[in-house]
């Protein structure tokens, strides 16, 4: 009868000892192995970068007015301005449009009454003509005189009983106030915006270019140049 092999002892060194690493280079001290990410997002390849929590991806800082509200940008104020100038030349074409009309009809007039009024050279007679000129320029002067009107009504008056909002300006949430906190907005302070952007506009050349892109660098309140002559900031209110 075969007897039993004996057991290994338990204390054997090759039951003790588990897998073989293979053989490789020595770390350096202090290297830490790689890491994969950690939590919902653990089994990424090694050098994955989870993306950003909701709402943590960088913007830039909205600047603040200094009664604490957000200043109006660029293109929201274009905007308003744009649709406040559909609205005035809307508003114009009520009262020049008629004012051409009978114009053309004082030309015809006087083209009919003169036809036969001509020197040798056949041209008009000079006292007839400077006076066909001088009727030319009241129309003209008229209907400057009437579209100044409407423009001083509409950004001043209707502007102040609206609290520094213009039609543009409440449809873009955009509102007119003091750069002081405080103080209230005046006709005077009004009047100042209207005269720098559309009088100074219509004789200065180019000027209206430079007051409405005065605000792309103006630091830090965002002004135009009609804006510092009144001490106003326009603002976000929505």
């Amino acid at each position: 009868m075969t007897s039993p092999s004996p057991a290994i002892p338990p204390g054997d060194p090759v039951q003790l000892r588990g897998p073989v690493p293979p053989q490789g280079p020595a770390p350096a001290p202090g290297f830490v192995p790689p890491q994969g990410p950690a939590g919902p997002w653990a089994g990424q390849p090694t050098g994955w970068v989870p993306p950003p929590q909701q709402g943590a991806w960088p913007h830039a800082a909205v600047p603040f007015a200094p009664n604490g509200q957000p200043l109006a940008s660029f293109g929201d104020r274009l905007l308003a301005y744009l649709l406040d100038g559909l609205i005035l030349g809307a508003i114009g074409m009520v009262f020049t449009v008629p004012m051409m009309i009978l114009w053309m009809f004082t030309v015809m007039d006087w083209t009919a009454a003169n036809s036969g009024y001509t020197d040798a050279y056949g041209q008009p007679v000079p006292d007839e003509f400077f006076q066909f000129f001088g009727t030319m320029m009241v129309f003209f002067l008229g209907i400057f005189a009437v579209n100044l009107v409407l423009t001083y009504l509409y950004l001043v008056e209707y502007q102040l009983r609206k609290g520094g909002e213009t039609v543009g300006k409440r449809v873009m949430k955009l509102r007119v106030v003091k750069v002081q906190p405080g103080e209230v907005l005046t006709r005077g302070d009004l009047t100042k915006r209207w005269a720098v952007e559309r009088v100074a506009g219509i004789f200065v050349p180019f000027f209206s270019y430079l007051d409405g892109f005065w605000q792309l660098w103006d630091k830090p309140l965002q002004q135009c140049l009609h804006d510092k002559a009144a001490k106003t900031v326009v603002v976000k209110v929505g």
